[in-house]
C-alpha cells in the first residue's frame, strides 16, 4: 500500500505539473513577462555600464550590471508567477483546477515548481544577456572572469526562482492580483528602499534580512556582504517557504 501511494503521489505531481505547463504557455502573459524581462535587462545594463564609464567608477565585475537590474526585472517574474494563480481566481478557473487535482497542496506545489523553473532559466539568460550588453558601454571599467560571471548568472537565476515561489505563496494567500502585487511591491522594493534611506544600525540590520537585500548580496558576492552565500540562500529559502506554507494553509482552510 505504501508503494502504491508513493507512486500515485509522484504521478499526481507530475500530472499537475504537466497541466500547469500547458496552462502557462496557452496564454500571452508569460511571453510578455519574459520579453519585458529581457528588454528591461538590456536597457538597464547598457545604462549602468554607460554611467560607470562617465563617472569613471572603479573596475567592477561585468556581472554587477544585470545584478543591479534585478530591482526592476524581478517584477516581471512576480507578474508571471502571480498570474498563474490570480487569473484562475478571477475567472473561477481555480475550481476546475482543484477538481482535476483534488489534493490541494499539489496544485500549489506544481505552480511553484513550474514558475521557479521558468524564472531560473529566464534569470540566467537575462544575466548573460545583460553582461554582453553592458560590456561595450563599460569601456574598460568592468572586468570579466568566467567563474565569477557564471556564479553571478546562476545566482540571478536562483534569486528569481525563489521570488517566483514567494509570489505563488502570496498569491494563494491573497487571491487577488492587486493584493498580491501590493504585498510583493512593499516587501521587495518599498520596504527595503525606505529602511535604507532612513539608515541606522537597527533598520539596516532589518534591511539586510529582506528578500531583495539578501538576493542582491548573494548575486554581487564579495567579502563585504553581511551574510555568507550559504546563509543568504537559506534565509531566502525561508522567506519562500514561509509564503508557500501560508498559501497552502489558506488554500486548504478556505478552499476555492
Amino acid at each position: 500500500m505504501t508503494t502504491t501511494r508513493t507512486r500515485n503521489g509522484t504521478a499526481g505531481l507530475a500530472g499537475a505539473f504537466g497541466a500547469e505547463w500547458t496552462k502557462l504557455w496557452s496564454v500571452r502573459a508569460p511571453y510578455i513577462c519574459l520579453l519585458a524581462a529581457l528588454a528591461v535587462t538590456g536597457v538597464f545594463t547598457y545604462y549602468y555600464g554607460s554611467i560607470a564609464r562617465i563617472n569613471a567608477d572603479p573596475v567592477q565585475p561585468v556581472g554587477h550590471a544585470p545584478v543591479s537590474s534585478a530591482v526592476l526585472v524581478q517584477f516581471a517574474v512576480v507578474v508571471l508567477a502571480m498570474t498563474t494563480v490570480t487569473s484562475e481566481y478571477t475567472t473561477t478557473g481555480i475550481r476546475a483546477s482543484l477538481l482535476w487535482v483534488p489534493v490541494r497542496h499539489r496544485v500549489l506545489l506544481a505552480k511553484a515548481l513550474l514558475t521557479a523553473a521558468v524564472s531560473f532559466a529566464a534569470g540566467t539568460v537575462s544575466a548573460v544577456l545583460g553582461m554582453a550588453v553592458a560590456w561595450a558601454p563599460f569601456s574598460g571599467h568592468a572586468s570579466f572572469d568566467a567563474a565569477t560571471a557564471t556564479r553571478q548568472a546562476l545566482a540571478v537565476g536562483g534569486y528569481y526562482a525563489l521570488v517566483a515561489v514567494l509570489t505563488v505563496g502570496v498569491s494563494f494567500a491573497t487571491r487577488h492580483a492587486a493584493g498580491a502585487l501590493a504585498v510583493l511591491a512593499t516587501l521587495l522594493w518599498a520596504l527595503p528602499t525606505t529602511l535604507l534611506a532612513l539608515g541606522g544600525p537597527a533598520l539596516l540590520a532589518v534591511h539586510d534580512l529582506l528578500p531583495h537585500s539578501l538576493g542582491s548580496h548573494l548575486m554581487r558576492g564579495g567579502p563585504d556582504t553581511p551574510h555568507p552565500p550559504g546563509v543568504a540562500v537559506l534565509l531566502l529559502a525561508a522567506w519562500a517557504l514561509a509564503a508557500h506554507l501560508t498559501g497552502r494553509y489558506l488554500l486548504v482552510r478556505r478552499d476555492a
